[in-house]
């Protein structure tokens, strides 16, 4: 594990040099550099986070911890919209990563848990607890409000108070709850060995370096992926959209692997769960509120047909994955499912419209069987803290 977490802080170090001394090399190696430099952040990011724990506050880790999930797809999104309020075809990049993130975390790392979880105990399902209702209530009610953004087409700061003000709701439900926190593993679980005041040191200088690491990152990264594209005829939009979410939550994904694999899989799908939402909060509320102040007024950041689509198509698999949800179950089946309608649109992203339209079917279908866990998951989820512990 100590070879482990050099090898990770020194494949963040390139990126450092580059940025700190304005070194451009070919756009694909750039791309490759910068990108592991976000994706060796978000390791020390996530094992920083983990440690925290011990020393902080329930609610206040909870908020932390919240915005921490996001912070590698936020930084290049805040770029993206930045730089959008002046040169309006980068707008299409920012819904590109944001729409990106959430499907490849629903499509891809739920049904890889549930795939894991089930080949190491030979199980059929993994049953999620009561209290996982509030973090998929409110899921729920951030999928119900996205229907509406491809039909404005736009993003505006109407859009960043409903959903900065719903994250808010849920640190603030979600710190009420009783919880058990997970177990420390891999590096994370040496440093929180350390004594009390060697651990803090370690902690915090694992936040600012991942901090400033991506910070320097972000906007090279994002730049050499257009090139990148335009280099290797590849569509720019796919790159933007796959491969820097695929950086940022590989960490979130490994972590969840390793808890899964310790028998801990309701902690690694819940985790996985509470990071959808955080994603479809402050993640996309936070894009017109960064355009706006990139452009100095009170701005709407427009949306073309494309990226209505996205949108919509994003807003319907998290629709379905709420349904699938609502009996506190995620089956080998289901799983199966989710895999297969990310793997379809991601191969065919022409068909987009029609497979929103197939979740939005299936989910009035699954619905219909599951309406008794309709009044459970507001009253558990919304109203009322829950009583029992994971």
């Amino acid at each position: 594990m100590r070879l482990f977490s050099v090898l990770t802080v020194a494949i963040t170090l390139p990126a450092l040099y580059m940025r700190w001394y304005h070194i451009q090399l070919d756009p694909r190696l750039d791309s490759i550099l910068f990108g592991l430099g976000i994706l060796g952040s978000a390791f020390l990011l996530s094992w920083a986070a983990e440690v925290a724990q011990m020393d902080i506050s329930r609610g206040l880790a909870l908020a932390i911890l919240a915005l921490i999930a996001i912070l590698p797809e936020y930084a290049v999104d805040l770029y993206f919209a930045w730089v959008a309020a002046h040169d309006p075809q980068y707008a299409q990049y920012a819904t590109a990563n944001m729409t990106g993130a959430n499907r490849l975390l629903v499509g891809g790392g739920w049904p890889f848990i549930v795939l894991l979880f089930c080949w190491k105990f030979r199980r059929k399902a993994i049953q999620l607890d009561r209290n996982n209702r509030v973090e998929i209530s409110y899921l729920a009610l951030a999928t119900i409000y996205a229907f509406i953004i491809p039909f404005k087409h736009q993003l505006t700061l109407i859009d960043c108070f409903f959903l900065v003000g719903l994250f808010g709701a849920y640190v603030w439900r979600t710190a009420k709850m009783e919880v058990h926190e997970p177990e420390l593993v891999g590096p994370a679980r040496l440093i929180g060995q350390l004594p009390k005041g060697q651990r803090r040191l370690v902690t915090v200088m694992l936040f600012s370096f991942s901090g400033m690491t991506i910070f320097a990152s972000a906007a090279p990264f994002a730049e050499a992926l257009i090139s990148s594209g335009t280099l290797l005829g590849i569509d720019e939009y796919f790159l933007v959209q796959w491969l820097a979410p695929l950086a940022s939550e590989a960490p979130e994904f490994i972590i969840a692997a390793i808890w899964t694999l310790r028998g801990q899989a309701q902690a690694a799908i819940g985790a996985l769960i509470s990071s959808k939402v955080n994603q479809w909060t402050l993640l996309v509320g936070t894009i017109p509120l960064v355009y706006s102040i990139s452009l100095g007024s009170v701005g709407q950041m427009p949306l073309d047909v494309r990226q209505d689509q996205e949108i919509l198509l994003t807003a319907a698999q998290s629709i379905f994955a709420v349904v699938v949800l609502m009996n506190l179950k995620l089956s080998l089946w289901e799983a199966g499912v989710l895999f297969l309608l990310f793997v379809v649109q991601l191969i065919s992203p022409e068909i987009r419209f029609e497979v929103s339209i197939l979740y939005i079917v299936l989910t009035v279908i699954l619905l219909f069987r599951r309406t008794h866990d309709v009044l459970p998951l507001i009253r558990e989820g919304l109203l009322f803290p829950s009583k029992s512990k994971r």
